[in-house]
């Protein structure tokens, strides 16, 4: 029975293997499918939206957060200026970043060869935002899909016309806030403050960017939708490299359900049928037009409506639930279950690594750094018959919240008998969150000269506390005097 089920289900996808010449949501002459979906009900989706209002409170919140005096997190790409957690990150510290992103793919690559697209189903905020904010607010106005449908066929009526431009002015309203706190996110709470209440004059291209940002979310969820999963989004293409057969995905158990038939009220099932009633049920619901039916699809982003929608018509039918599930394709195909494999342990023995080295520069991580380079053009000056100097450039960066005045001191051996003479001042200001330039002398005795290069380190203090060092070169006559 099994075998015929299997036969079944393959001379089914051959005469309809054309669904995957296309996407969804795109019709053979390539115009665009505008998807309906109907508004699930059941066990995941109320998990679901449980999950979503954790998110828009964690959306809403953390631009008010501050740590430190800084914002929890910021991500100022205009000004290179990131803060995680309170610490600060500027572009000295983007090597940081660059390892934090090579441990993110692995940590994606890792999840998703476990996990599937659970990421895209349940925290994704592309996701989070169309279905469990824009769509409910459009199912509020317009009503079901049904409902929608008829409307969308209708001629343009008082109605019609009121219906639409409310759900318009509402799915507005809602992307211009998104707007503001999503550019809290760049330029800070305080600032966005600052655009809110005072002139548009002052703050011209603030507010600009208010208006662009509030443009773009209307124009992807009033009409992109789920094109921006299906055509912009990488990580649906990514599937097919990082799936296997044993990857967890939202999958229709074809050996129960096929061969699928029609179900009637009070008709006993047909001998050697499987379970799936062919009820479509599974496709209305789907955000991306899709039948899971067919298999793993680019298009699915795991959302669990069809498992609702499924389950629900199991229990009208009185056929037990799961025929549309969390599971493996090894698992509907062999029977076996999850199971943690050797390539996703050899992906969690390298993300610990990376995770390990990414924790260690973060800690040792300096709040007070910078750079010094020799003046060009220049190798030495002569200072008298018993001395040699160097004259230096120095950028120092300040990743603190408060002014600091840096004094240089020669360290080591040389620190006995050289010194440090700045240009103009006595210290170097460091004002909070800023950089501050100088230049400089560094004068050894030529007694202590015996190379044309000699290496040295300079300690930046804060009073009498070192707040870090600095190595530098110190170029001399060729040979000792």
């Amino acid at each position: 029975m099994e075998k015929q089920a299997k036969n079944n289900l393959d001379t089914e996808n051959t005469s309809s293997e054309s669904f995957r010449d296309r996407i969804a949501t795109v019709d053979e002459k390539g115009k665009r499918k505008w998807v309906f979906a109907q508004k699930p009900k059941g066990k995941f989706y109320n998990i679901r939206t449980w999950v979503s209002w954790g998110f828009f409170a964690l959306f809403f919140a953390l631009p008010f957060i501050k740590l430190n005096g800084r914002p929890l997190f910021l991500f100022n790409i205009p000004d290179a200026k990131f803060i995680i957690f309170g610490k600060i990150f500027w572009p000295q510290d983007f090597f940081i970043f660059g390892l934090t992103m090579v441990t993110f793919i692995i940590f994606i690559v890792l999840f998703t060869a476990a996990f599937g697209r659970l990421f895209c189903g349940w925290v994704c905020p592309q996701t989070i935002f169309m279905e469990m904010l824009f769509r409910k607010v459009e199912y509020l106005i317009e009503g079901d899909a049904a409902k929608q449908k008829i409307l969308n066929k209708s001629s343009w009526t008082a109605e019609k016309i009121r219906k639409k431009l409310t759900k318009h002015v509402a799915f507005f309203l809602l992307a211009f806030i998104i707007a503001n706190f999503f550019l809290a996110y760049i330029i800070g709470i305080d600032e966005l403050k600052k655009i809110i209440s005072e002139p548009v004059s002052e703050h011209f291209v603030g507010f600009m960017a208010i208006l662009v940002f509030s443009a773009v979310f209307y124009g992807v969820y009033a009409f992109f939708r789920e094109q921006v999963c299906t055509v912009v989004c990488p990580y649906g293409r990514l599937q097919g490299v990082l799936l296997d057969r044993n990857s967890m995905i939202v999958a229709y158990d074809y050996k129960r359900g096929e061969p699928r038939s029609k179900y009637k009220k009070g008709q006993t099932a047909e001998l050697n049928t499987g379970d799936c009633i062919d009820c479509f049920q599974c496709v209305k619901v789907c955000p991306t037009g899709i039948d899971i039916r067919n298999g793993t699809q680019m298009e699915c982003v795991g959302c669990t409506a069809c498992i609702d929608a499924c389950d629900k018509m199991m229990d009208a039918v009185d056929r037990p639930r799961g025929l549309i599930r969390y599971a493996s394709e090894n698992g509907i195909a062999e029977g076996k279950k999850l199971r943690y494999t050797g390539r996703m342990k050899f992906y969690t023995i390298i993300l610990f690594v990376l995770t390990g080295l990414l924790s260690a520069l973060l800690l040792s991580r300096k709040d007070i750094d910078g750079t010094i380079v020799r003046t060009r053009g220049q190798l030495y000056q002569e200072r008298g018959t018993d001395s040699i100097s160097n004259l230096y450039n120095i950028k120092i960066i300040n990743k603190t919240i408060k002014n600091i005045p840096v004094t240089l001191k020669l360290e080591g051996d040389f620190g006995k008998t050289g010194y440090i003479q700045l240009i103009g001042t006595e210290n170097i200001l460091l004002k909070e969150e800023d950089q501050a330039t100088g230049s400089f002398f560094v004068v050894l005795p030529r007694n202590v000269i015996d190379k044309r290069k000699l290496k040295l380190k300079i300690g930046l203090y804060e009073g009498d506390k070192k707040v870090t060092s600095i190595s530098t070169n110190f170029m001399g006559p060729f040979s000792k005097l």
